[in-house]
């Protein structure tokens, strides 16, 4: 690395519009309507990558299609540039570029990732990337050896990162395999109950939270909305909190008691749940409600995410665009119920997968985490190039 950095000392580099580096074939796009369209193994690509797959294709080669709409392109949640070879179909929400070279193709993948793009975007509620604006991003061209270094550089990253996300997805699928097995009781091993039953449980309805309620410190509290994204199996500190006033009024989870959100926009989130295992109560908000049991908390947390509760819990969705579940269906799924110690043999042995799986603190998540961090300092290091004035962004 520091080889390469003392290369980069001084290095000649010319700044040019992207125009003016690759040639830009989106005359040659065409989308095609969903009901319109033939079923078959051609990648058929959008914005943000593939969208289907089609019979017949009209690009053949190696490209880099870049976003030309969607709000991702100031989110920036996914890459707005990435590669594509083989045989494929591009709608128009992608534009298509051609180089003449892997290392080109490459390096201006990497820095348009990399920059802010917000200069060359029109439109607040539809942001859109025109081809006038594409063409006019100012691009650094540096020695061609020295582009062929920074991207086997940060390929090597990509790689590495690469390889232990395949890793991460393969222990998902083993941790899925043995959730399933060591709650998936023989028939007449263990009772089944109601999760409703009084001596099993109750669901209480939370409401009276909304977002506008947050504050920047207070008493804890989690909106159902939170759950899909922002909490894993179980949690001990909220992410948002409310005030004392506020609390006092408002619906209230306590220690062990399940927070469930019960509508989603789709099937899988509806009835995602978070063990709350804090020393205080928390405010709960509407759309979720809250399971109060004599169990062991983790346990039905990992029960929820079992095949055995979600084909229960499919029979009560209602609902077209938003998708929900009350808290009376939710009382009548049957949860088998072992002894608590088997309850507690089970949890520390998901809790171990749940940690090399799931968690940002430790295993291969906290690992992939870090590598991408290393990338994009080595990234931004790498493409530090000097601008002269005239360029702007």
């Amino acid at each position: 690395m520091s080889n390469i950095m003392e290369r980069l000392n001084g290095v000649e580099v010319e700044w040019k519009v992207l125009g003016d580096v690759a040639k830009n074939l989106d005359s040659m796009r065409k989308p095609i309507t969903s009901g319109l369209r033939q079923s078959g193994d051609i990648p058929y690509y959008g914005a943000s990558g593939i969208v289907d797959y089609v019979k017949d294709y009209i690009f053949d080669g190696d490209y880099l299609l870049v976003s030309e709409d969607g709000a991702n392109l100031l989110a920036r949640n996914t890459p707005i540039a990435f590669s594509i070879s083989g045989k494929s179909w591009v709608n128009n929400h992608a534009h298509v570029l051609k180089f003449n070279t892997y290392v080109e193709r490459r390096f201006v993948e990497i820095f348009l990732n990399s920059i802010d793009l917000t200069p060359y975007i029109s439109g607040a509620a539809q942001p859109k990337l025109n081809q006038q604006n594409l063409n006019n991003i100012q691009i650094p061209i540096p020695p061609f050896n020295i582009q062929g270094e920074i991207v086997r550089i940060l390929d090597n990253f990509t790689e590495l990162t690469t390889e232990l996300t395949t890793e991460l997805t393969a222990r998902k699928k083993q941790y899925h395999y043995y959730r399933e097995q060591l709650l998936s009781f023989e028939e007449g091993g263990v009772d089944r109950f109601p999760m409703g039953q009084p001596e099993i449980g109750e669901f209480i309805r939370g409401g009276g939270l909304q977002k506008k309620d947050f504050t920047e410190k207070g008493v804890g509290c989690i909106h159902y909305g939170q759950i899909y994204t922002h909490y894993g199996s179980y949690a001990d500190r909220t992410k948002t909190y409310v005030s004392e006033d506020f609390f006092k009024k408002a619906r209230k989870a306590k220690t062990g008691d399940l927070v469930i959100a019960t509508t989603s926009e789709n099937d899988e989130d509806v009835c995602k749940a978070v063990a709350w295992l804090g020393r205080d109560e928390i405010a709960v908000s509407s759309d979720a409600c809250i399971y109060r049991h004599k169990l062991n908390p983790k346990y039905v947390s990992y029960f929820f995410q079992t095949e055995q509760f979600q084909k229960q819990k499919r029979q009560h969705i209602t609902g077209t665009k938003v998708r929900r579940v009350n808290a009376d269906d939710l009382a009548k799924i049957l949860i088998p119920t072992p002894s608590l110690a088997e309850q507690a043999r089970i949890v520390a042995i998901l809790d171990k997968f749940e940690a090399l799986t799931n968690s940002i603190t430790e295993g291969l998540p906290r690992e992939i985490a870090l590598r991408q961090q290393q990338y994009e300092y080595y990234r931004d290091l790498l493409l530090s190039f000097p601008k002269p004035e005239e360029v702007v962004a």
